[in-house]
């Protein structure tokens, strides 16, 4: 019986083709897979939120099936928690890591650059971590975050209203005003980009700094309303 060589010859190819593919695979080592997913559910979290990506997808998007991103994750709600974990990490590093100078001034402009930075350098990390979704709640929030980054404010604010014979008790107060006043900005400045980030720090400590520095040690309500 005659054999048909290039329906062999077709078929080997096929068999080739896939076993090249899973050649690959098996080169991936387990940490290797694993960041693979961590870089893939990031983009498509950034691009369409916790609700509009699924594991499907994210499987589709790294060339394996759905119950390896469940080996290794548990699930979508275990690779987005990881990822968050990992920003929240990373903005609060950069922050408490930017604060070296001594004057509280400089100390000001430096946290702001930093936020600005994390934002510049690591957008779909930020578009991330400011998203609403029902994991947050027990990874953790944007405002959660910003509370631990203000934590990192609140020994130098008091020491500064020690000195200037103001209430250090009321330092944690300022602190989340500051820090909060900073990452809204921030949040506006993702889309825009405009001004430019050094314009947008240095508006940012204008309004801060000016503020603090004609702050009333004990101050007033002049409206009608008094609690």
């Amino acid at each position: 019986m005659a054999i048909d060589d290039s329906s062999t010859s077709g078929n080997k190819g096929k068999s080739s083709s896939a076993g090249t593919r899973r050649a690959r695979r098996v080169r991936m080592t387990g940490a290797e897979r694993r960041e693979q997913l961590l870089d893939i559910g990031r983009t498509l979290f950034a691009e369409r939120g916790y609700e509009g990506t699924s594991v499907e997808e994210i499987a589709a998007k790294a060339g394996v099936s759905k119950p390896v991103v469940y080996e290794h994750f548990g699930g979508k709600e275990g690779l987005y928690a990881v990822v968050v974990d990992r920003e929240m990490r990373q903005l609060l590093d950069m922050v408490t890591g930017a604060l070296t100078a001594g004057h509280p001034r400089e100390l000001l402009e430096q946290a702001a650059f930093a936020l600005l930075d994390y934002i510049e350098t690591f957008t779909d990390g930020f578009r991330i971590l400011v998203r609403d979704s029902p994991v947050a709640q027990s990874t953790g929030t944007f405002a959660s975050l910003i509370s631990d980054i203000a934590t990192q404010v609140e020994d130098i604010l008091g020491l500064e209203f020690k000195a200037r014979g103001f209430d250090p008790k009321l330092a944690p107060l300022y602190a989340q005003a500051l820090v909060g006043m900073v990452a809204l900005t921030g949040q506006w400045w993702v889309d825009t980009r405009k001004p430019k980030k050094a314009e947008v720090a240095a508006h940012l400590v204008n309004l801060a700094w000016h503020g603090l520095g004609n702050l009333e040690a004990r101050p007033r309500l002049i409206g009608h309303r008094k609690n």
